[in-house]
């Protein structure tokens, strides 16, 4: 059995905390990015599905603000490989870099995917249902409307 935990980051680094009840009218604590960790890999959305290794140091993404153990998983690497290039290879391209929406298809819903797979369990509300808090304001309505195709991939 390998241990998965989820890696969670804040790509407003602290921002969304302070400005967020001026520019929303309600307070978020972070806009948050996350990761699978596995077997000392770290899979992810960039442009697409990505795999690498974990950095001791950081990530792209700076430093994790928080890293959950989800439980364990008997996938192995070739199975795990294969749902993955699933994923990739679907007709609908759910993750390609071109279907990336900041509020109904991004990196959380990635990860809830696949930690439902690899350990039968979902990803934190407070993380998952961050978009639709931002959505049931006027202010994130009209951000969702300008950023339209212009998603941030």
């Amino acid at each position: 059995m390998d241990q998965v935990e989820v890696y969670i980051y804040d790509l407003s680094h602290g921002l969304a905390r302070v400005y967020s009840p001026m520019i929303l009218g309600t307070s978020i604590d972070a806009i948050y990015h996350t990761s699978t960790i596995i077997r000392g890999k770290e899979i992810y959305i960039d442009h697409g599905i990505k795999i690498t290794n974990v950095q001791n140091f950081h990530s792209k993404y700076g430093q994790p603000v928080e890293k959950l153990t989800i439980g364990t998983t008997e996938i192995d690497d070739e199975l795990l490989l294969l749902f993955i290039e699933e994923l990739k290879n679907h007709e609908d391209q759910k993750y390609h870099a071109i279907n990336y929406d900041l509020f109904n298809n991004n990196c959380n819903h990635f990860t809830n995917v696949l930690i439902e797979f690899l350990c039968g369990k979902t990803l934190d509300d407070r993380i998952l249902k961050l978009p639709d808090i931002v959505l049931q304001t006027e202010q994130g309505r009209m951000l969702q409307q300008l950023i339209g195709n212009q998603q941030l991939r």
